[in-house]
């Protein structure tokens, strides 16, 4: 298997998880997220006008508009061949200002790769690069540990994780979906009674859900509006109730340290985001879920497999 290691966002602990590839001959460095919520590669154009990518190295370009390319890209040791990628020429708003990444890398089925680009770790299967058509995720939560995570293609780790892997079907081959059972908070089933369908997404940091839900999530975590996020004291933390997503049978609890984000002497936690059908509704179990769970993503047999997450 070949192992990636990963680095956290020096400024928030577990905002971003990016690691370093390579594109083209004689190689071109980029720094990308590694994304399971999407399906593309795509890096920054020297030719992007964009105030965020004068922050970043930037591939050349061979014409002057937005395009796919097709080179040899490295990851860790690994060749893959003939890998088409696009260049961004605009990159408006604050999130990629604010980012410490130049680019994102797609880790979704094909189903949800834009204009029908085959996705990176397709061509890896199809080039036998890897051991086993999976990989595999540990996000580093330790805010002390120089070592942000590692991602593992064509296997995992099982120093990462203690117990067994609980194994979830993937409900729909797009994102990584899954089934949710249903959603407590305090030990008392508040969201999800009948069911509802989630998706494990490297590239969402916090939780999100539907907008109403996740309004009365942040009641019921005894959050306050303040400048259009909700926020908690951090002395109010072991206050707080647990939160636990069942899945498949087995509780999955994240504690108020976990599904919490500390930002100077207040914290955000759940996110607002309604996905409409035929898509959504759908909950994005994100990073800080990832966090606590080791999480295996299957395309052989088109499962997702969790486990706590060693510490």
């Amino acid at each position: 298997p070949s192992v990636l290691g990963s680095t956290a966002s020096s400024e928030m602990m577990g905002i971003e998880y990016f690691g370093q590839i390579s594109i083209g001959n004689p190689p071109q460095n980029f720094t990308v997220l590694f994304d399971t919520g999407s399906s593309n590669l795509w890096v920054t154009s020297i030719y992007c006008t964009s105030k965020a990518c004068g922050m970043y190295v930037c591939a050349y370009v061979f014409g002057t508009e937005l395009f796919y390319w097709i080179f040899a890209l490295q990851i860790e040791g690994l060749t893959v061949e003939n890998q088409q990628f696009a260049e961004s020429v605009t990159e408006p708003g604050n999130t990629f200002l604010d980012a410490e990444f130049d680019g994102i890398l797609g880790l979704a089925y094909p189903a949800l790769a834009v204009d029908g680009v085959t996705p990176v770790f397709d061509n890896m299967m199809a080039q036998n690069l890897v051991e086993l058509p999976l990989f595999s995720v540990y996000m580093n939560r330790n805010p002390d540990s120089s070592v942000g995570g590692e991602l593992i293609f064509g296997g995992y780790d099982h120093s990462h994780f203690s117990g067994n892997l609980n194994w979830i079907p993937v409900t729909k081959q797009g994102y990584w979906q899954i089934q949710l059972d249903n959603i407590q908070v305090g030990g008392e089933i508040a969201f999800c009674a009948e069911g509802c369908q989630a998706i494990v997404d490297t590239g969402t940091s916090l939780i999100t859900g539907p907008t109403e839900d996740i309004k009365q999530m942040q009641q019921l975590i005894g959050a306050q509006p303040i400048d259009g996020e909700y926020v908690v004291d951090c002395n109010n933390l072991n206050e707080m109730p647990l939160v636990t997503f069942t899945i498949n049978g087995i509780p999955y609890t994240l504690m108020p340290q976990a599904y919490t984000l500390s930002v100077s002497t207040l914290t955000q936690f759940f996110i607002c985001l309604d996905m409409q059908p035929p898509v959504g509704p759908l909950w994005i179990l994100g990073d800080v879920f990832i966090g606590q769970y080791y999480s295996v993503f299957d395309r052989g047999n088109n499962r997702v497999g969790l486990a706590p997450a060693a510490p």
